[in-house]
């Protein structure tokens, strides 16, 4: 149970420690102060709850303190002590955001019932905006589908991520809509009122790098006929989402982790330090650590892109997502195709929930987009499947059965392999909480973080 801090003010000593006593027998953490510019002192180097403070007291009153109290922290409870025959600028004390008051001579029992009542109402408060905030987010990337609790997790990090400047990293596998939840982010941002700047970063030749992204000057190099702004410049006072980011070569990403920690480029053939203020979203479904590893990445490059990091679970991690999506496609691909496709028959239904989607979400919107084409009646059914999916649903785990099928190498590399991908399965299903991940896989603590070092796997930040 948390032990609330509760502070007492109050220049009468055998008052405030006949009060303080009888607190700390009740388990409370309590302080005292003589003077309202101690309890000032106090609470501004300790984490207070409750504040019990005297009225009439030498220097500033109670009521200077309630006011300087709510500026420095509305959450802390104040409840004013007051003699009888003041009740009336007790209740103006109310007015001014005290939660109550208690008369002189002190009622113990009315102490606690009152300390009752603010920790309760604490409580609820607390509740409330927690229940608040989920809703935000929630509406923030409303048109985001899942039932999945790893995507509500990963889509509340997303909502609050959104309301910085700070850079995001979105990684998963090839499908799982990583350019989807970089545009949720930037449309729930304070950039949403320009476009996303989409760079492409696997697309362009290595000579172009530079000249598309910070522009050139004309006449800087062959073909360069007129002047040119760069895509970092088309991004200013918005978000510049790189795709692709493990596809950015070396000597592009020292330009870029310039251009990422001082907001300043060149053109190239120009002369002029231009600075920009550009969001910066990177997506890759490329492991990093393994190329920083094999010197094909920048760490310090990695770690300017990683201020938050979002991974996107994989479908076959949030199965319970297949129906919702299915009959989005349905819907959206029945409109487009002019067809009343109304529903998928439960058998159709079933094999497609068995399917391990390698190609993740990409992958099932090919698989319906195709079925509803196909489709004689209103309703999907196996036969409007593709042969691949019929052939995996006699096999539930073909992975489990046969890992070794999907690893090249010798044996012990093919082990090795095995052994990273499952320990990365179990870390992400348990959200990177060791002594989870290390009960599911039957080791532990100590050899996950030692194999967890061995393959390079780091927690998220």
């Amino acid at each position: 149970m948390v032990s609330h801090t509760i502070l007492i003010v109050d220049d009468e000593k055998i008052q405030r420690e006949s009060l303080a006593g009888f607190l700390k027998k009740q388990n409370y953490v309590v302080y005292s102060a003589g003077s309202a510019r101690s309890a000032l002192q106090i609470i501004n180097e300790h984490p207070v709850d409750i504040v019990f403070s005297d009225v009439k007291m030498e220097g500033l009153s109670g009521y200077d303190l309630l006011k300087e109290i709510k500026r420095i922290n509305p959450q802390i409870t104040v409840i004013i002590m007051t003699a009888f025959g003041k009740i009336e600028e007790a209740v103006q004390a109310m007015k001014d955001g005290a939660f109550d008051y208690l008369t002189k001579p002190i009622d113990l029992n009315e102490v606690e019932l009152i300390i009752g009542r603010a920790i309760e109402l604490k409580h609820l408060t607390r509740e409330n905006e927690e229940l608040k905030e989920r809703l935000r987010e929630k509406h923030r990337l409303q048109n985001i589908l899942t039932n999945s609790p790893l995507m509500e997790k990963m889509l509340s990090m997303a909502a609050r991520a959104s309301r910085t400047k700070a850079a995001v990293l979105i990684q998963g596998e090839s499908g799982t809509g990583k350019e989807l939840i970089a545009n949720a982010i930037h449309q729930s941002s304070p950039f949403a009122d320009k476009a996303m700047i989409t760079v492409n970063c696997a697309a362009i030749p290595e000579n172009l790098f530079e000249s598309e992204l910070f522009g050139h000057e004309k006449g800087s190099f062959t073909g360069a006929i007129q002047q040119k702004a760069g895509l970092v410049e088309v991004a200013d006072n918005s978000t510049l989402f790189l795709d692709e980011v493990g596809d950015i070569p070396l000597p592009m990403q020292v330009k870029l982790l310039r251009f990422l920690q001082f907001g300043e480029f060149q053109r190239v053939g120009g002369n002029t330090l231009r600075k920009v203020s550009v969001r910066i979203i990177a997506a890759t479904n490329r492991d990093l650590q393994r190329m920083i590893a094999e010197k094909k990445f920048r760490e310090d490059f990695y770690y300017r892109l990683n201020v938050v990091n979002i991974h996107i679970p994989p479908l076959r991690m949030r199965k319970e997502d297949i129906p919702l999506l299915i009959d989005f496609f349905i819907k959206k691909y029945g409109h487009e195709n002019q067809k009343k496709i109304t529903k998928i028959s439960k058998e159709a239904l079933d094999m497609l929930m068995k399917y391990d989607y390698p190609g993740n979400i990409r992958e099932l919107e090919n698989i319906i987009q195709r079925a509803v084409v196909l489709a004689r009646d209103e309703i999907i059914i196996r036969s409007d499947l593709p042969v691949h999916i019929h052939s995996s649903a006699f096999s539930t785990d073909t992975s489990a059965t046969h890992p070794g099928q999907y690893y090249t190498g010798t044996f012990r590399e093919k082990v090795a392999a095995f052994e990273k991908d499952l320990i990365k399965q179990a870390l992400a299903e348990h959200h990177f909480n060791q002594s989870r991940a290390a009960a599911s896989l039957g080791i532990n603590e100590r050899n996950l973080r030692y194999k967890m070092q061995k393959y390079g796997i780091i927690a998220p930040k």
